[in-house]
C-alpha cells in the first residue's frame, strides 16, 4: 500500500534556496526523482564546523563532514553518491529512519487489545526488520526548512505493511555547535506500535578509511537483551559485566569482538541491545566514540531507554560507497538509538504502543568533537 504525503508538494525543485538561520545555513535543492516520478530534494545544513546533508528519500542523513585534530574535514558516514545507489540498495538501511518499528519483531506478529497483526517477513523469512518489506526507509518524506535544520514528514496509512492506524511522523533534524539533533515525534488514528530510529553507519577515520576496529567504544550500560539464533530477545534482561558487551570503559570496537561468546557468533560481531543508565524521556548519556588515528569522537546522547551497537557484520566488499572503495565487513558502526527489539510482544519491556491522542517524542543529539 502506498503512502499518503502531505500536501505541502514537493515540487519540481528547480534551482537551490538557502535560508540563514542563525549560525546554521540550511540550502535545499533537486537531488533527483523515483521511478514513478517523486522528485527528491537534499538539505544541506552548515554551521561552519559541520556540513550535514539529508535527503527526503528515507529521511537520510547522507553525509556528515567533520575536522579531524589537524582541522582537516572528512565524511564520516558510509553511502553513495547519487539517488540511484540509495535506492538499489534495500538490505543496509544507510543513514535512514526506519520504522514504522525500527529492529525486529518476531515471526513478524504482534497483539493490541486482543487483536494480533501480522507483517511482513523480511528478515530470513522468519521475523519483521525495519518495518517489513517496504520501510519508511523508501520512502520519499516531505521536507521543509525549519530554523537551524530542515523537518521530515511522512504519513503512512492505515494497515501499511500490516500496522494499524494512519501514523504521521515528524523528524526533525538541527545543526549547531557540533551537534546533530534528531528529534522524532508520531500521532496515530489508531492504537498502533511504533519504533523510529536513524541507521547512519558512522567511521570517524573517514568514510571509506578502513574498519572501525581501531575506534574506542564506551557505552553507558550494566546490561543487554540477550537474543536467539534469530536475534531476537529472550526477554531477560543480563549485564555486561565479565563480558565481551562491556563497554562501560573506553574499549576497541575489535578488541574482543572475535571472542568465543555466543551472542557474539549469533550475530557475527556486536548487533546487540544495551539497556542504557538514565531516566528513559530524559536526555542521558548513551555512547561515546573515539578515533585514535584522527582524534575524532562522538557523543551519543538519547531520551531513548536503549541503543543497538551493530558493528557493520553483514557488509562484505560488495557495496560501493562515496569515494570509491568498496565497503568490507566493519566499514561502519551504527548506534540506533531505540525501545527494546520485539517491545510489542515482551510486556516486560518499555511499551511501543502508541495510542490516539498521545503524541510520541524522543530526540537523540550527536555531537562531533576532537581529541589532541
Amino acid at each position: 500500500m502506498k503512502r499518503v504525503l502531505i500536501a505541502a508538494s514537493l515540487a519540481l525543485f528547480a534551482g537551490s534556496t538557502v535560508l540563514a538561520c542563525g549560525q546554521t545555513s540550511v540550502k535545499e535543492a533537486a537531488w533527483g526523482k523515483t521511478p514513478d516520478g517523486q522528485a527528491v530534494a537534499i538539505y544541506t545544513l552548515n554551521d561552519g564546523e559541520l556540513q550535514v546533508r539529508i535527503t527526503t528519500f528515507g529521511a537520510r542523513v547522507v553525509s556528515i563532514d567533520a575536522p579531524d585534530r589537524n582541522g582537516a574535514k572528512a565524511d564520516v558516514v558510509l553511502g553513495y553518491n547519487s539517488l540511484a545507489g540509495y535506492e538499489a540498495d534495500k538490505s543496509t538501511y544507510f543513514g535512514a529512519i526506519v520504522g514504522r518499528y525500527g529492529n525486529r519483531i518476531a515471526k513478524g506478529t504482534f497483539s493490541i487489545d486482543g487483536t494480533t497483526y501480522h507483517i511482513p517477513k523480511n528478515d530470513h523469512g522468519i521475523n519483521t526488520l525495519h518495518g517489513g518489506t517496504t520501510g519508511f526507509d523508501q520512502m520519499v518524506w516531505t521536507g521543509r526548512q525549519i530554523p537551524n535544520g530542515v523537518e521530515m514528514t511522512l504519513v503512512s496509512p492505515d494497515g501499511d505493511m500490516g500496522f494499524p492506524g494512519q501514523l504521521t511522523a515528524h523528524v526533525r533534524y538541527t545543526l549547531e555547535g557540533r551537534s546533530l539533533r534528531i528529534v522524532y515525534s508520531a500521532t496515530t488514528t489508531k492504537p498502533t506500535v511504533v519504533n523510529l530510529t536513524n541507521h547512519t553507519y558512522f567511521n570517524l577515520s573517514g568514510e571509506g578509511h578502513g574498519t572501525i576496529l581501531g575506534e574506542e567504544m564506551m557505552i553507558n550500560a550494566d546490561k543487554f537483551t540477550p537474543t536467539d539464533a534469530g536475534l531476537i530477545p529472550t526477554g531477560k534482561l543480563e549485564p555486561v559485566s565479565g563480558t565481551p558487551l562491556d563497554f562501560r570503559k573506553p574499549t576497541a570496537i575489535g578488541a574482543r569482538i572475535n571472542d568465543n561468546f555466543e551472542q557474539l557468533k549469533l550475530a557475527g560481531g556486536y548487533d546487540q541491545n544495551f539497556v542504557l543508565n538514565g531516566e528513559m524521556g530524559k536526555l542521558h548519556l548513551a555512547a561515546k566514540v573515539v578515533d585514535p588515528a584522527s582524534g575524532r569522537t562522538m557523543t551519543v546522547e538519547t531520551t531513548q531507554p536503549g541503543v543497538q551497537f551493530y558493528s557493520g557484520n553483514f557488509l562484505n566488499g560488495t557495496l560501493t560507497g562515496v569515494s570509491g572503495v568498496k565497503y568490507v565487513k566493519h566499514a561502519g558502526f551504527a548506534m540506533e538509538t531505540q525501545h527494546f527489539p520485539d517491545s510489542p510482544n515482551h510486556a516486560a519491556f518499555p511499551s511501543t504502543v502508541l495510542r490516539p491522542g498521545q503524541t510520541l517524542h524522543s530526540e537523540t543529539v550527536y555531537t562531533f568533537g576532537v581529541e589532541k
